[in-house]
């Protein structure tokens, strides 16, 4: 582990970066406040185990084949833009109105936590990310780097759940609050229309970022 005075500063670093949105983030606020506070929480998990996944290939070196690799990162990339393009057609045009009012299932859930590991995994940029902030960090001295980086990368995962938790219960509030003055079909319709138009943006700037790498 890094030492005391070197663990403080990246939690600090850690939490001005975690509460600025990014595109998990603004998954997370997408699903709360469409579906609420269960599919919030869901997302969170999800978009969290997918960060453990960058954090694990990190420590194993993946993450630098990534960021060597054009071809690599140009793979990864648009599979990410297609899923969140993907999603946000699914939801404009294959959810009804009736599906949307539903109220959401364990299965649902589930799927929803599955799509939010999906969207982090795929996200080049998060592996990019952690092999380029973790190691700034990471002393020989102290022990095994790839250890150290681990253990940064679940530390940073662990302030970041608590800051995506927070979001998703704001943003679950705010939708049960709109949910409750206005639940007409035109509502819903608009809401379908917003949240997949979310996704479809995700998807452009996912393809936007990191373009001179592809």
């Amino acid at each position: 582990m890094p030492d005391a005075s070197t663990f403080g500063v990246f939690v600090v670093a850690s939490l001005v970066l975690v509460v600025v949105p990014g595109p998990a983030v603004f998954y997370i606020i997408t699903r709360s406040v469409d579906q609420g506070r269960p599919a919030g929480l869901a997302s969170v998990l999800g978009v969290s185990l997918g960060g453990l996944v960058h954090a694990a290939f990190a420590a194993v070196g993946l993450s630098a084949i990534l960021a060597s690799s054009a071809m690599a990162f140009s793979v990864v990339k648009w599979l990410g833009v297609a899923y969140l393009v993907w999603l946000g057609i699914q939801r404009i045009f294959f959810a009804s109105d009736e599906a949307v009012a539903a109220t959401a299932t364990p299965d649902r859930l589930s799927r929803i936590f599955s799509q939010g590991v999906v969207v982090n995994v795929l996200n080049p940029n998060t592996a990019l990310f952690f092999f380029a902030f973790l190691p700034q960090f990471v002393h020989p001295s102290q022990g095994a780097g790839w250890l150290q980086i681990l253990a940064l990368g679940v530390t940073f995962v662990t302030i970041a759940l608590i800051s995506d938790g927070l979001y998703a219960l704001l943003a679950s509030t705010v939708g049960d609050w709109l949910r409750r003055k206005s639940v007409g079909p035109g509502f819903r319709r608009g809401r379908r229309y917003i949240s997949g138009g979310v996704y479809l943006a995700l998807g452009a700037a996912s393809a936007i970022a990191g373009s001179g790498k592809g």
